[in-house]
């Protein structure tokens, strides 16, 4: 049975079935486990987390004289049988529309999802190096968390989720893949259980390169041919661990295994098609691409957001992306993406910081330099969105012609004493 007792009740051997409070709020990845390590005992401890909930029949209970009292959501969990892998445990019930906020603020909790939601999948790919078999449900808190983060600020997130280093590229890819179909999925007017599903998807849809060899997914070069043979096998190989494992849903499987399948006909792994590709494993390959190309790789620099969507714009013309769901995701992203680089009327060039729903050809953008002096200037914030502001986009700039070093960081903040600086010679 299940019952709630505090934090500092527990004791070595006792099953965690759900830790009361935020995903953020406590020290693990998963939600349940015994508890056998006493280090984890004291990192609970040290945590905010008061209460939690812990199952006696899988575990050591607490003396009699603590009560029981049960939830209706754990009285359920006690009494019916595990969900089948078709469908997912409900999502936690919002009290409220959650309320937009700005780019700025939302970035502040951004930055904690991210550096949590890394240590999450990093975990979660080294107990699959383990053998151990995966369980899809112990991640449905930072995909909650996630998906929250998206509501109170679509870019927030995914515009720091880019900020990847080499060690971390595919523990971040996940991440942000997440985020990008939980936004590509409610652009597209699903409901939230579908949405729920779909960043689940995308966070497990690269699970299988946690099978790949490390010294082939962790070269800082470009693959060899039989590398890449390697690599393209990683689809096959997750899809078998989601099988195995529990609490996949056929969606995130289907995403895992089809996200480099192409409506042409030309992906990989079964070289599927047109109407052979479901709807996420169609939305999957957008979002996988989109943070694929905009990332900075050892042997590749990402490309601007704008410079990429123009790019997917062409492969979609060319039978890559499926044209509605591109066509959607484009909605979500906007004609200049978070992180793009433009030139203003005024001769000054900025990087985008934010949408303006309503505006999509002025957005609150970052203006950091001249290309009359060629010099970096103070960086300032400006809406060109404003009724009365003068300034106006007037077309996307290639990094690759400027070599700024730190677009990302400035678009996100997080470096915006170096972001702009460069050679005065040029």
């Amino acid at each position: 049975m299940l019952r709630k007792v505090r934090v500092e009740e527990l004791q070595l051997g006792m099953h965690l079935h759900e830790l009361c409070g935020s995903w953020l709020d406590h020290p693990f990845w998963r939600g349940k486990f015994v508890l056998r390590d006493p280090r984890d005992l004291e990192r609970l401890r040290g945590s905010t987390v008061v209460e939690c909930w812990i199952d006696t029949d899988k575990g050591a209970d607490v003396a009699e004289s603590v009560g029981s009292v049960a939830t209706p959501r754990a009285a359920a969990a006690a009494t019916e049988p595990p969900a089948p892998t078709a469908s997912l445990p409900p999502a936690p019930q919002a009290t409220a529309t959650v309320p937009r906020v700005s780019i700025e603020e939302e970035g502040v909790r951004a930055a904690a999802i991210c550096q949590r939601s890394k240590q999450v999948v990093q975990s979660l790919f080294g107990e699959v190096r383990l053998g151990r078999a995966l369980d899809a449900e112990q991640c449905l808190p930072l995909v909650d968390e996630i998906a929250s983060s998206v509501d109170r600020n679509p870019g927030a997130l995914v515009s720091l989720a880019r900020l990847k280093t080499h060690d971390t590229y595919s523990f971040m890819h996940s991440v942000a893949v997440c985020a990008l179909m939980v936004s590509l999925a409610r652009q597209l007017g699903l409901d939230k259980a579908a949405t729920r599903e779909s960043g689940l998807a995308g966070l497990l849809h690269d699970i299988g390169k946690a099978m790949m060899p490390l010294d082939v997914l962790n070269k800082p070069g470009a693959l060899t041919d039989s590398e890449h043979a390697v690599m393209r096998t990683h689809p096959e190989r997750g899809g078998e661990l989601l099988v195995e494992g529990r609490g996949a849903s056929p969606i995130a499987v289907d995403v895992c295994l089809h996200h480099h399948e192409r409506p042409d006909g030309t992906g990989y792994p079964h070289r599927l098609g047109g109407a052979a590709l479901g709807l996420h494993a169609r939305m999957g390959a957008v979002c996988d691409v989109y943070d694929a190309i905009t990332s900075n790789r050892p042997y590749k620099s990402g490309w601007d957001p704008a410079e990429s969507i123009a790019h997917m714009s062409e492969w979609t013309r060319k039978g890559q992306f499926d044209v509605s769901i591109f066509s959607a995701f484009f909605d979500c992203v906007g004609i200049y993406p978070i992180g793009s680089l433009v030139r203003l009327q005024s001769g000054r060039l900025a990087v985008v910081l934010e949408q303006n729903p309503d505006l999509p050809l002025a957005p609150r953008v970052k203006v950091f330099f001249s290309t009359r002096s060629r010099m970096p200037i103070p960086l300032e914030i400006v809406d060109l969105g404003r009724p009365r502001c003068v300034d106006r986009i007037l077309g996307r700039e290639s990094n690759a012609e400027w070599s700024f070093p730190h677009l990302g960081e400035l678009a996100t903040g997080q470096d915006s004493d170096r972001a702009g600086k460069r050679s005065a010679t040029r």
